[in-house]
């Protein structure tokens, strides 16, 4: 099997790495300086589940420099999506499964009007990992990998995946209804990354703070509503599902968007708690907590003031 990663940032770099260590045939596409870095030093990966060193891997920064694959790994931040979409064909032929690992809730159509039906599939990854510097990983929790394809089929590509994740040390799920784990991630995610990033601080900060906790589960209640006023079955416990989970956390574990926050970086905030208060309005479902979320972190939608 022969995967490419299109985005190896905190996703990408972290599952791909796993995968690669465990011999399987994986291509990195990057850019500059982690490009750079991996050509010259490999990938590294610190974990508490054990460091990883690979001194040698695939990196372009040209697909046609891969070729054609059987799984394609669409991991880009969502404000680089456009981009990355023109980068995909060179690593498709008429057999070969783009999985989008992306935030947010419309990665499938958006693969689908791109790369059509036959080669879209839909993913979700829950991990905590950013590039710490050029050519590192460093990850600070969770790591399981759902993908399936949005009719609930089966493909044998998929199939082959879920083989080929099972002795690379992660959790990995071949989904029968990807659409509502995506939804599922959603929920959590949006109230994950706006929550640490509207209070500059850690989970453990938010869910020792009873205030602050009462308000994390009310904005899972929020998106909640809105996935079930688009018809999406999202389990109606998830509100206290998640807070015990983040509870379970590692108390220093944040969001990729503070930490892109703390950078001075772009961030996904029109995609997750924007995206929210926008469905929201859209299904006449109120989100007060997401709206303000979105409203007061606006400002830094481009990276740092100034």
């Amino acid at each position: 099997m022969r995967i490419a990663i299109v985005g190896s940032g905190g996703v990408g770099g972290y599952f791909g790495g796993r995968l690669a260590a465990a011999g399987v045939d994986v291509a990195f596409v990057a850019r500059g300086a982690h490009l750079e870095a991996m050509r010259a030093r490999g990938l590294r990966i610190t974990s508490p589940k054990g460091d990883l060193h690979l001194p040698r891997v695939i990196a372009e920064s040209d697909p046609a420099a891969i070729g054609p694959v059987d799984i394609v790994f669409f991991a880009v931040k969502l404000y680089d999506t456009d981009s990355a979409l023109a980068l995909l064909p060179p690593l498709i032929r008429p057999d070969t499964i783009v999985i989008g690992f992306q935030n947010g809730v419309e990665t499938v159509e958006t693969l689908t009007r791109a790369v059509g039906a036959e080669h879209t599939a839909g993913g979700v990854s829950y991990v905590s990992a950013v590039i710490a510097e050029p050519g590192v990983i460093r990850h600070t929790a969770m790591d399981h990998l759902l993908f399936g394809k949005p009719d609930g089929s089966r493909s044998p590509q998929l199939e082959a995946l879920l083989e080929a994740c099972r002795p690379a040390g992660f959790q990995s799920t071949l989904s029968a209804d990807i659409t509502v784990e995506i939804w599922t991630k959603f929920v959590r995610l949006s109230v994950f990354s706006g929550m640490t990033a509207v209070t500059r601080a850690p989970i453990g900060v938010i869910v020792n703070d009873p205030e602050l906790l009462e308000m994390l589960k009310a904005a899972v209640r929020e998106t909640l509503a809105v996935a079930h006023a688009k018809g999406v079955a999202v389990a109606g416990t998830i509100d206290e599902d998640v807070a015990t989970a983040y509870k379970g956390l590692p108390p220093q574990a944040k969001a990729s968007m503070l930490e892109d926050l703390e950078r001075g970086r772009r961030i996904e905030l029109p995609w997750l708690s924007g995206a929210v208060a926008r469905i929201g309005r859209e299904v006449g479902v109120p989100t007060p907590i997401h709206a303000f979320i979105a409203t007061v972190l606006r400002p830094y939608v481009n990276g740092t003031l100034g």
